[in-house]
């Protein structure tokens, strides 16, 4: 139940990893794309088409009506249209240095935390559906509703579902804006999210709708996955095998309505092993510890808890 969660990591200070996989990899992959994109490729070009047009061409976000991005060197119109995978291609894509910068550094702030609480692959799953969130919210208010419309690129609907998140889970921690000035995280992200539904479908090279966007999955992921440990590992398990519902299958899960989930957990809890016992209550107890004042705050017990937990699902 707790294994893709990796609440306790072997490596790394009091089990908490400063660089954790998927926002290091993310760090990594979004870099190298940068440096691909931009300067790599800046000045190549085929038949008489700039990379740099190719790449938006068949990568950034287009609207859904197509988009006019000028003339070939032959004089033919060059026109752009949308393609599936732009849905997840596009958040890889920054236009500017301080683009990117900003965009990593908010992953890296805000995301760091969380995907320790969670796990990698918990958090990698997050991440994209507030990515893919965004773009979708972006394409049907550009064809439906006539917001102004060009290519889009960056990782921010993705990176707004993130801070969404850390607010939700982390509401009373404290932001310190310009190293200087303290904000709860709950007031800080509220007014970022207002003034992005303020400023959606104003003419504006900044893609305001996709910020919120993926502010709306990150809340609705958070909301729907309370008591539900969602992740990209259960989603295919769930597609897999459906769950029993035979009288053996509920004898073993020890109640006639528990689910699969709290079965497993219900073997954890009468484990013979002499080891910390695991108690639901105790778990929610410290989960709710760790959204107060975060992971490095909890006892060595505590840790310990979440640990044997971990090593029995």
């Amino acid at each position: 139940m707790y294994n893709d969660r990796d609440y306790y990591r072997p490596t790394g200070f009091g089990g908490f990893s400063v660089f954790p996989p998927v926002i290091k990899n993310l760090l990594i992959i979004n870099g190298i794309v940068y440096l691909v994109a931009n300067l790599i490729l800046a000045n190549l070009t085929v038949n008489g088409i700039p990379a740099e047009v190719i790449i938006t061409r068949y990568f950034a976000l287009i609207p859904l009506g197509g988009f006019t991005m000028g003339l070939t060197s032959a004089g033919e119109l060059l026109v752009a249209a949308f393609y599936p995978w732009q849905l997840i291609t596009y958040q890889f894509l920054h236009g500017s240095f301080t683009h990117i910068l900003f965009n990593m550094l908010m992953l890296w702030m805000f995301g760091m935390e969380i995907e320790n609480l969670w796990g990698s692959r918990k958090f990698l799953l997050f991440y994209l559906l507030c990515g893919v969130g965004g773009a979708v919210l972006q394409l049907l208010a550009q064809y439906f509703l006539g917001v102004p419309g060009a290519p889009t690129v960056g990782a921010s609907g993705a990176i707004f579902g993130v801070m969404v998140a850390f607010a939700m889970m982390f509401p009373d921690r404290y932001i310190f804006i310009y190293f200087l000035i303290p904000v709860k995280a709950k007031y800080l992200i509220a007014f970022m999210v207002i003034i992005e539904f303020l400023s959606a479908g104003q003419a504006s090279i900044v893609a305001h709708i996709v910020h919120l966007g993926g502010a709306i999955v990150g809340f609705l992921f958070i909301i729907f996955d309370k008591g539900n440990n969602l992740s990209i590992s259960n989603f295919l398990n769930s597609l897999k095998k459906p769950a029993s519902t035979s009288t053996q299958a509920r004898f073993r899960r020890g109640q006639t309505y528990k689910n699969v989930e709290d079965a497993e957990y219900y073997e954890i809890n009468n484990s013979k092993s002499g080891k910390t016992e695991v108690d639901q209550k105790e778990i929610d107890a410290i989960l709710d510890k760790i959204s107060r004042s975060g992971y490095q705050n909890l006892t060595d017990r505590e840790k310990k808890i979440l640990f044997e937990a971990s090593k029995k699902s």
